[in-house]
């Protein structure tokens, strides 16, 4: 399969072609957001209950009184606990668990394309066989990586840019990870002002549902998955 960069489009194409697509399954983004707080609101409140977390912040808040200096020790000592470590540790367990859920929307937006009915198992394509594997691996690679560019804010945005196209490239083309990456790198060079555009219009519209009014948040908060599959239709050709 061929990796080609189709001509350019608009950038109001791109954006419209991914509202597009969330307007058309507004019920499997609802479905994916229940899904995905659903379960890691459950096992915050377990975790949170089990290791006595909630408490500590009960605590931690009462030190905001005596400045952000104080404050900011004392968060220090919490994280290094063992308690809080275990705790954290289980959370990003979860949130590496639903990763594959975003390659289920995916999954949908490709079935509008083929004007085929998209149904509720396509969200846990990801989960099918070896996929999961492949898909927790990846996302495994790339949040470590993002945890420690975080440091520097800027590494971190850098990365979330270098990686936006790998997870349909793996999906869609079946391609390696650092393979994909490259890919990936290359229609930056080519799309930067387009991806840079729609990226920010992700972002801003994928939390502004919870700002406005809370329960838009979970029709808002898949967007961004429509908005990297509309960005890699206008960047690749699977024509080969």
């Amino acid at each position: 399969m061929q990796n080609n960069y189709p001509q350019k489009q608009g950038i109001d194409l791109i954006l419209k072609r991914a509202f597009f697509y969330w307007n058309k399954s507004l019920f499997f983004q609802l479905a994916f957001s229940i899904i995905y707080f659903g379960i890691l609101l459950t096992v915050f409140f377990f975790f949170a209950s089990k290791y006595g977390i909630l408490e500590q912040y009960r605590e931690l808040s009462g030190y905001l009184k005596d400045g952000v200096e104080v404050y900011t020790r004392e968060a220090a000592k919490m994280a290094a606990t063992e308690e809080y470590q275990k705790f954290s540790l289980a959370m990003v367990g979860c949130t590496i668990f639903l990763y594959p859920l975003n390659l289920g929307l995916y999954q949908i937006f490709r079935k509008i394309d083929l004007s085929e009915k998209p149904e509720l198992g396509d969200l846990f394509v990801g989960y099918n066989g070896f996929n999961f594997f492949k898909y927790i691996g990846y996302y495994i690679f790339w949040f470590f990586i993002f945890m420690y560019a975080f440091q520097t804010i800027i590494l971190a945005v850098v990365w979330v840019f270098i990686t936006l196209f790998v997870a349909p490239l793996m999906f869609f083309m079946d391609k390696r990870i650092f393979e994909a990456i490259s890919l990936n790198f290359k229609a930056l060079k080519i799309y930067f002002i387009e991806i840079l555009v729609c990226v920010i219009v992700a972002v801003f519209f994928k939390y502004i549902g919870f700002a406005l009014f809370f329960i838009g948040g979970l029709f808002t908060f898949p967007f961004w998955n429509a908005m990297i599959y509309s960005l890699y239709k206008t960047v690749y050709s699977e024509k080969g």
